[in-house]
């Protein structure tokens, strides 16, 4: 997949077959509107061009809400998108600028006189430009007039509901995980650096890496205990984690924690990177009256953990 930051990188594209939007999650909703944009490329001897946003629009138009969570840190994104066998994206650094445009101007400029578009799919919620003015209803009357073709798939349910990056943040943030890797079609990652901590989970057996989420915009799981893979040292682990705020070691801790603790496995990872998959939630945090109550609670965690974890693809 070739990739290109700017629109004055690119565009000599083979009858370019286009999308555009955030993909934030690149989930099963957007594995429609991929695969017919690599089905139409294909039979039409063209290449598809995925045009993405970055960052993420609301972050740059409600930077005073700070409440915009992300599912995918651009390095996700672009990941997830080379697996679904894109040939092109187009990354377009978004800014106030850019979203001042009308549909019209977006799409003559970017479009028309940039990619020279031959073909456009959409999703099923579209929208576009200026005050999200642009619907299919425009792309179809813009359309005509300049000789593109628009696709747009019907919306994919799962299990009844459609498939929407809304609906996935809500339930990660409810601790659901294992419904939203439904409609993500994969396991939710978290990737971050691991800093210094209080070395006290060493004391009791269990020792953990504190980790720094790479992009502070990431969303990170309601707090609780779950049973997570942890891509360490080249290979797949597993492991428990827990985000919280250690009320039994800390009753008075200002800042939430991310720690995990890999099974099987004790070297010295401060300061590396790592990635965590999140497979199953299996409880809230507790408070514990000492610290061999919570190693007990520990044990049984742990022993839960690996059964679950038991039927998971570590090669992932």
């Amino acid at each position: 997949m070739r990739i290109f930051r700017n629109i004055q990188d690119c565009c000599d594209f083979r009858k370019p077959v286009v999308t555009i939007g955030t993909f934030d999650g690149v989930h099963r909703g957007h594995e429609v509107v991929l695969s017919a944009l690599n089905d139409i490329a294909r039979n039409t001897g063209g290449e598809s061009v995925v045009i993405t946003l970055w960052p993420h629009p609301r972050a740059v138009l409600q930077p005073e809400g700070g409440n915009i969570r992300i599912l995918s840190t651009l390095n996700e994104k672009v990941m997830l998108l080379e697996q679904k066998g894109i040939d092109n994206l187009l990354v377009l650094p978004f800014t106030r600028e850019l979203a001042s445009l009308s549909p019209e101007e977006f799409l003559r400029f970017y479009l028309v006189e940039k990619i020279k578009v031959r073909s456009l799919v959409v999703g099923f919620d579209h929208q576009f430009g200026k005050n999200r003015e642009g619907d299919i209803a425009f792309l179809r009357y813009f359309a005509a007039q300049n000789s593109i073709d628009v696709y747009q798939p019907d919306a994919h349910l799962v299990d009844g509901q459609k498939v929407s990056s809304t609906l996935i943040r809500k339930l990660l943030e409810q601790g659901q995980v294992e419904q939203a890797n439904t409609f993500l079609g994969y396991a939710y990652p978290l990737t971050g650096k691991v800093t210094g901590g209080s070395r006290i989970g060493r004391t009791i057996g269990f020792p953990t890496a504190n980790i720094e989420p790479e992009d502070p915009l990431k969303l990170v799981p309601a707090g609780g205990v779950y049973a997570v893979t942890v891509l360490a040292d080249g290979m797949w682990r597993q492991g428990m984690l827990n985000i919280g705020w250690r009320p039994t070691i800390n009753d008075n801790a200002l800042n939430q924690t991310i720690e995990v603790h890999i099974f099987d496995y004790d070297q010295d990872l401060y300061g590396k990177n790592l990635t965590l998959a999140f497979h199953f939630r299996l409880r809230d945090e507790m408070k514990f009256s000492n610290v061999q109550e919570l190693k007990q609670q520990l044990e049984r965690d742990a022993m839960h953990t690996r059964l679950l974890l038991a039927s998971v693809n570590m090669k992932q």
